[in-house]
């Protein structure tokens, strides 16, 4: 079924062609009888000025006007979230034992891959990218997780080592924001970690050079043969390219949604190396 937005005046259906619309430069939309009215050039809704008509296949706008014949209305998918309360009294006065505890909670739940986050980086031209990752250690010292220097995150992380981190427990209804400095953690301790990885996934970090375009996936299983045959019957090195990253939060936001989209909402924010303040948002 085609669903198109309706005239903010008589509410009839805005046809197809764009021609036939007006907008208002407090983004108002008519059709083109309400707009050519007595007020011409005026809004018949709010007063503001009516914004030329645009020519064929523009929008006279910069904001999003989807194709009405590719558009899909997710507008009437959501739920209320009823799982439970956050309060002040809930919570450890450090952050890292609230995330110990949520942690441990989204385990015994059997929420699938409950150390997968979102990591937001962005470059020094403001460029912002994001991808999911995997924490593999949290401590008092922050959150740590592995890559490729050299890729697309590791490259934006020496430009602005700033970055964010999300987890998305919905199930739960909970999600955790940490927001803080990346810095690279010793070799001794990236080394460590790679010994215990698979086999496969060691060659893989030698094979891959990871953001980098490729011609075909065949070109990656040979690159696979190459260095089984190089590391032939010999423990795989650490490549000098690869290893971990510590996020020294300086916020961690926990989120709880509620009834009503009233959600709780607490904030830590760091004071010194030891001292967090706590404070509620509105959601």
């Amino acid at each position: 079924m085609e669903l198109r937005p309706n005239c903010e005046s008589c509410q009839h259906p805005l046809p197809a062609e764009s021609l036939e619309a007006r907008i208002c430069s407090h983004e108002c939309t008519f059709c083109a009888e309400c707009s050519d009215g007595p007020l011409q050039g005026v809004c018949p809704n709010c007063g503001g000025e009516l914004l030329p008509r645009p020519r064929r296949g523009k929008v006279a706008s910069n904001r999003f006007v989807p194709r009405e014949d590719k558009a899909r209305d997710l507008s009437a998918l959501r739920r209320e979230y009823m799982h439970g309360g956050l309060q002040r009294e809930d919570l450890h006065d450090d952050p890292m034992q609230q995330f110990a505890a949520w942690f441990s909670e989204a385990q015994g739940a059997g929420i699938g891959d409950p150390s997968g986050m979102t990591c937001a980086t962005a470059g020094a031209d403001g460029s912002v990218s994001a991808r999911t990752v995997l924490l593999k250690l949290f401590d008092e010292e922050g959150f740590v997780f592995y890559t490729n220097y050299n890729s697309h995150k590791g490259l934006q992380i020496v430009e602005n080592p700033q970055l964010a981190l999300l987890f998305a427990w919905l199930p739960l209804e909970r999600q955790i924001k940490i927001e803080g400095t990346a810095e690279r953690i010793s070799a001794t301790q990236s080394l460590r970690y790679f010994a215990s990885r698979p086999r496969g996934s060691q060659l893989g970090a030698w094979i891959s050079a990871q953001s980098a375009g490729i011609s075909s996936r065949s070109m990656l299983e040979r690159k696979l043969k190459e260095a089984l045959d190089r590391f032939s019957g010999k423990d795989v090195p650490l490549p000098a390219h690869w290893g971990g990253y510590c996020v020294r939060p300086s916020k961690i936001e926990f989120w709880q949604g509620r009834e009503n989209r009233l959600h709780d909402r607490f904030q830590y924010t760091r004071q010194s190396p030891d001292s967090w303040e706590i404070e509620r948002l509105q959601p």
